[in-house]
């Protein structure tokens, strides 16, 4: 018999008080988003190129650069992590090609993990195009909390380059770290003031003012983003019965039907997760 579920004072809540208490707490939640948290830059950014063009025209240090394309993709890899990355191509003044791929991440990622990435990069590009001189210029941006490196820059570049010279290797691979709790008048320290901001009336920049207002103050855009949200929930629930899964493999003692039962998957969905296969 499930148990009834109550409100902060101990009152029986029905379906309709139910739906409005999560209602309340989805606003909250939706006050306190920032664009350092990817699922909400995802969402400022998705159908509008105007706030990642800005956002890359600063941090790379490029402001003729044009966006051409985002996309927003959810990382599967990870059964129970799912970072969300944007995956931006643009031009430079000159024409240039660019492909940039962002990330919000919860904590640092590891030099490795950086490389893992950046080589997963090439590897989708090179999918498109075999020829390796077509490749674009390539940039992992990893936008962080705080000052990974604890110098006071705003960003740290990393790219290959010879000791024995100094001389930059060029081949146009490119990782790129924001201290997010950098703070000056210079437009890199507005910016990274404006993507922790979570009021859009405290940002400098009107471009992603007018985005997050649309998201937070509007009918609409309250309403995609409660949407979202309740996506988000659903998929945390699924995550974890994923995860619960993967523990009662990793215990091989479970019959594939027991782990379908306590983790609430379907018999199909475990058989597909033995395999290696995704279930979303």
């Amino acid at each position: 018999m499930h148990k009834p579920v109550l409100d902060e004072n101990g009152q029986r809540l029905n379906g309709i008080r139910r739906e409005k208490l999560r209602r309340n707490k989805d606003m909250q939640r939706l006050m306190e988003f920032r664009l350092l948290d990817d699922d909400f830059l995802a969402a400022c950014c998705y159908g509008d190129t105007v706030c990642a063009e800005l956002i890359l025209r600063v941090i790379l240090e490029k402001p003729e650069l044009r966006v051409l394309d985002v996309q927003i993709h959810v990382s599967s890899g990870d059964p129970v992590h799912r970072p969300v990355r944007l995956d931006i191509r643009a031009e430079d003044g000159a024409k240039a090609k660019l492909y940039a791929r962002l990330y919000c991440p919860d904590c640092e990622p590891g030099r490795k993990t950086a490389r893992q990435y950046s080589s997963m990069m090439d590897a989708c590009l090179f999918k498109e195009d075999k020829n390796p001189d077509s490749l674009p210029e390539t940039w992992l941006v990893f936008l962080m909390e705080n000052d990974i490196m604890g110098k006071g820059l705003p960003f740290y570049r990393i790219e290959r380059c010879c000791p024995e010279t100094g001389e930059v290797f060029g081949d146009g691979s490119r990782i790129l770290y924001v201290n997010g709790s950098f703070r000056s008048d210079s437009p890199a320290g507005k910016l990274i003031h404006d993507l922790s901001c979570t009021d859009a009336a405290d940002m400098y920049y009107d471009t992603l003012a007018k985005r997050v207002r649309y998201f937070k103050e509007t009918a609409e855009g309250i309403e995609t983003m409660c949407r979202t949200m309740e996506k988000m929930r659903d998929q945390t629930y699924r995550d974890a019965k994923k995860k619960t899964a993967f523990r009662m493999f990793e215990a091989e003692k479970y019959t594939l039907e027991e782990i379908a039962k306590i983790s609430g998957l379907t018999l199909e969905e475990v058989i597909k997760l033995k395999t290696g296969q995704d279930i979303d």
